[in-house]
């Protein structure tokens, strides 16, 4: 009998999944482990946690279909924040069900995500300025200091409601342009300090957002750029940096999101049309990698053990890396658009491969994780 792993996943809307593509991927890949893949959500509970009426897809039929299990006992929770609800659903969900073994769980917002990761010494070099929105003036001082500044909602995700601002000669004018709530890209417009809050009413900038030193992203053609890398558990419990991609955003955006319209090139490609040197490449590539392995083992010291997590990373003109965000549920699609088929099959299989090494763990009665 094969063993079994829970997606943990949350319905959109008309009971659609966001990542169906994903877990049908992670299902064929599954079978080739000997694991099953139920896919299942808080609404699909039944019986007060008895069982689960979960999707399982069928490789051999290339179909999903319901079945009725048991709670998996290992859970990789892919659920994304959208809304109040599923906010509440979610915490709910694992409040009650404290029995489950999660190998993926939510970290941290921005602002707290930042305070943690700024007490590893490793780490704060390569953190920029951050401070939380605290009204005009504040805002106004920060914008003395550094020449961009991008303003951040702490919980968002997907490039949403991500502002930028860019002092002009004077230091009294900024260029305003980003994105909205619902990822609408806002053309650039001159503002005055004073204009941005008013340009931004209800956005509750107070209560939701962090303000953050910005890093030159532009390319020669003006188009924003950075790095996903992802960092995962392997086969044996231990860290690896799986790959790492840039991504382009299009014209006139302020984030390189694939989401938002953003294309995807190979890490290496993106760095010796910038830099040329192959030295100087390896030496980046090198920096980075170091970066991404420190990053987790210092959140999984805060956090437990997890799984995963993509890192948004840039690099400024002098070759220096710095690390813009961590998302504990990360996408991994950008492997594919680039063509790295091994990458993005290592990227699916790898949650996979740590569930199965989890469940030995357990089976010779190991209580934890290696460090």
């Amino acid at each position: 009998m094969s063993k079994q792993v829970g997606v943990l996943a949350m319905y959109m809307s008309e009971r659609r999944l966001e990542e169906l593509s994903f877990f049908r991927k992670l299902s064929v890949l599954g079978q080739k482990l000997g694991v099953e893949v139920l896919v299942f959500t808080p609404d699909d509970v039944h019986d007060n946690g008895a069982r689960i009426h979960a999707l399982a897809y069928r490789v051999s039929e290339r179909r999903w279909v319901r079945k009725w299990s048991k709670f998996p006992s290992i859970i990789y929770d892919r659920c994304r924040y959208h809304g109040v609800d599923n906010y509440r659903k979610l915490s709910l969900f694992r409040k009650k069900y404290t029995g489950l073994h999660y190998m993926s769980k939510p970290l941290a917002n921005k602002w707290t995500m930042h305070q943690l990761l700024s007490e590893h010494t490793g780490i704060v070099p390569h953190l920029p300025a951050t401070v939380r929105y605290q009204n005009t003036k504040d805002l106004g001082n920060f914008l003395k200091k550094h020449a961009v500044v991008y303003m951040k909602p702490k919980s968002g995700t997907g490039g949403r409601g991500i502002i930028r601002l860019q002092r002009l000669a004077g230091a009294r004018t900024f260029m305003m342009q980003g994105r909205d709530p619902s990822r609408h890209i806002i053309p650039a417009r001159r503002v005055s300090v004073d204009q941005i809050a008013l340009r931004l009413a209800g956005w509750k900038l107070t209560e939701r957002y962090i303000v953050q030193q910005g890093i030159p992203l532009e390319l020669g053609d003006g188009r924003v750029h950075d790095f996903r890398m992802l960092v995962q558990k392997d086969g044996q419990g231990q860290w690896q940096v799986t790959g790492c991609a840039g991504r382009i955003g299009p014209r006139q955006s302020v984030t390189s999101n694939l989401h938002g319209g953003g294309s995807a090139v190979p890490m290496n490609t993106l760095l010796k049309n910038r830099f040329g040197n192959e030295r100087k490449v390896d030496d980046i590539r090198k920096n980075a990698y170091e970066l991404g392995i420190r990053v987790v083992e210092h959140l999984e010291k805060k956090f437990g053990a997890f799984c995963e997590a993509g890192l948004d990373l840039a690099v400024d003109p002098k070759g220096h890396v710095w690390l813009l965000e961590v998302n504990p549920k990360p996408s991994r699609e950008v492997f594919h658009r680039i063509g790295e088929k091994e990458t993005y099959r290592k990227a699916i299989s790898r949650p996979l491969e740590y569930a199965l090494w989890l469940a030995r763990q357990k089976q010779e009665g190991s209580s934890g994780t290696k460090p």
